[in-house]
């Protein structure tokens, strides 16, 4: 169910938006070029677009249809101890990721992906974002931290009809297509260990909804699959 915050808590809200997104909005190229050591860096140019314009529209509309999910998707902070642990790992990866990208595009050069899987990777990119989305619409409980509120209820529709943690789904596919859109082949081994720490951090997440969100047992009797339908 979707509430209301009073007018200053929006506006204080909007204005955390805008900084964080006006942050992301110049950081991220400056990084990406920083990896190439170019300005003519098409592909991450390209990336940078498939992630601010998705992210612009995301948030204009979530601050006017469901302030109270974008305000829970500002929090950063884990209350639990093990999902703290399981944070710092996954930024640990990322690092070393993005480190890889740079000695890739460095050593091989910026044309070592054809053009065509590039277009694809962030086509799927693009996809996997549509699917966060997707669950936003369907899940205003969707905390960027794991908790749960009073009155949580157990979502059962839209891509929860299919999986349990779909908006994991739409993260780990932006993640395992981030190093082929930005033209490195090397660094798809490093995001691939993101895997099993995305794993780690949903059954420890299962934990906790099962120890305190009431009717989740049952949910999870009725939906087998965790993250991909009849695999896992």
């Amino acid at each position: 169910m979707k509430g209301t915050i009073d007018q200053q808590k929006l506006n204080a809200l909007r204005k955390q938006v805008i900084i964080r997104f006006g942050l992301a909005a110049v950081l991220i190229p400056i990084i990406l070029l920083a990896l190439a050591g170019t300005i003519y860096y098409w592909q991450g140019w390209l990336y940078w677009a498939v992630l601010v314009i998705p992210m612009l529209i995301a948030v204009s509309y979530l601050l006017k249809s469901d302030p109270e999910l974008l305000e829970r998707r500002m929090k950063f902070q884990e209350k639990e101890k093990e999902q703290r642990a399981i944070i710092s790992a996954g930024n640990a990866v990322f690092f070393l990721g993005f480190i890889a990208i740079a000695i890739d595009l460095r050593r091989h050069g910026l044309s070592q992906v054809p053009h065509s899987i590039v277009l694809a990777a962030d086509a799927g990119i693009f996809i996997g974002y549509c699917l966060v989305l997707w669950v936003f619409r369907e899940n205003s409980y969707a905390s960027r931290t794991i908790e749960v509120v009073e009155d949580q209820e157990v979502v059962t529709t839209g891509p929860y009809a299919v999986v349990r943690h779909p908006m994991y789904l739409g993260v780990l596919i932006m993640y395992l297509l981030t190093p082929i859109a930005l033209g490195s082949w090397w660094a798809v081994p490093v995001f691939s260990l993101l895997i099993p720490i995305l794993v780690w951090r949903i059954l420890a997440e299962e934990k906790v909804l099962l120890r305190d969100l009431r009717g989740y047992r049952k949910y999870c009797q009725e939906r087998r699959y965790r993250l991909l339908p009849f695999v896992w």
